[in-house]
């Protein structure tokens, strides 16, 4: 696998930033993850902590050599997720199960494997158009769908930003798998929270996407949705993977080169979860979390057998 990648997140106007992103790859396969904490509800940036942490460490602990069953995968660790941050809550007898978006790839045998929760994107670039987007878990994406509202009413609906899906919460979350896309040569993915495409115009973010440096093109994606978003705007932030063997980007990543047990991983720095709102949780913490329900599972997996 040859491609080169590049994340990036800015605060935006709001007092501090929800978005966490990160990406993990080795030899033989490639994980990207963005979550974006739901700011309508307490401590939105503590799950998007947990979930990318989960996912993430799922992935490193699962995806040797590769994931066998790659959506069974993504459908359960994205669940375990909201497990995960329903185990913090009671931990911390929040009055509220804190909540996120999420939006996870993976790629390996030149396929894109991709699910959702919420309305947080992803897109799949090809020539310069989108040949493939999630549908977001939203209000007005409901009623688009069902015809009840037209393609220009959306941007302006009063219910526009409300989403009816996510992890964390009261239910379960209802993760939106795509099936298997086999990639080609200059395919780009890119994942993004709603503060980049609700600020930047569909043809801007295409033309963004098909910048020779993809660095430059997260760059001037974030520029342009930093921009629209001075005064009234979210967080943004992306992740953007251009795919390749004929990318010759100095940045470019070859996992031939990797010796097989190596597994690299970047998560996007953020400032400490939720300290703004009185909850400190540390690394450690999230990690017990973690712990505790995979040590749970696996007791019901031996129970079972």
């Amino acid at each position: 696998m040859k491609f080169t990648i590049a994340q990036g997140s800015r605060q935006g106007p709001r007092p501090y930033n929800q978005d966490r992103l990160a990406y993990s790859y080795h030899r033989n396969a490639i994980f990207l993850v963005l979550a974006d904490g739901m700011g309508g509800h307490a401590h939105g940036d503590v799950a998007a902590e947990i979930a990318v942490k989960t996912m993430i460490e799922a992935f490193q602990r699962e995806s040797q050599p590769m994931i066998t069953q790659p959506a069974q995968f993504l459908r359960e660790q994205i669940a375990q997720a909201h497990n995960v941050i329903e185990n913090v809550r009671l931990q911390k007898r929040l009055m509220e199960s804190p909540r996120t978006t999420i939006v996870v790839a993976l790629i390996q045998q030149n396929k894109l494997f991709c699910a959702h929760v919420g309305d947080s994107r992803l897109y799949l670039y090809r020539n310069g158009l989108v040949d493939h987007q999630t549908e977001d878990h939203s209000v007005v994406q409901s009623l688009l769908r069902e015809g009840k509202i037209s393609a220009d009413e959306v941007d302006h609906h009063p219910h526009r930003n409300k989403i009816y899906n996510c992890v964390g919460g009261d239910r379960a979350p209802n993760v939106e798998l795509a099936a298997p896309i086999p990639l080609r040569e200059g395919d780009v993915i890119l994942l993004c929270s709603d503060g980049v495409w609700n600020a930047v115009p569909d043809i801007s973010m295409a033309q963004h996407m098909l910048a020779a440096d993809i660095n430059d093109g997260v760059n001037r994606l974030l520029d342009d949705a930093d921009a629209a978003s001075i005064t009234v705007g979210d967080n943004m932030s992306a992740i953007a993977l251009q795919w390749g063997q004929r990318v010759i980007n100095p940045l470019t990543i070859s996992t031939l080169d990797l010796p097989v047990d190596v597994t690299t991983t970047m998560m996007n720095a953020a400032a400490p979860v939720s300290s703004a709102y009185g909850l400190d949780l540390t690394d450690d913490e999230i990690e017990k979390a973690i712990a505790e329900i995979q040590e749970a599972l696996g007791r019901t997996q031996q129970h079972i057998k």
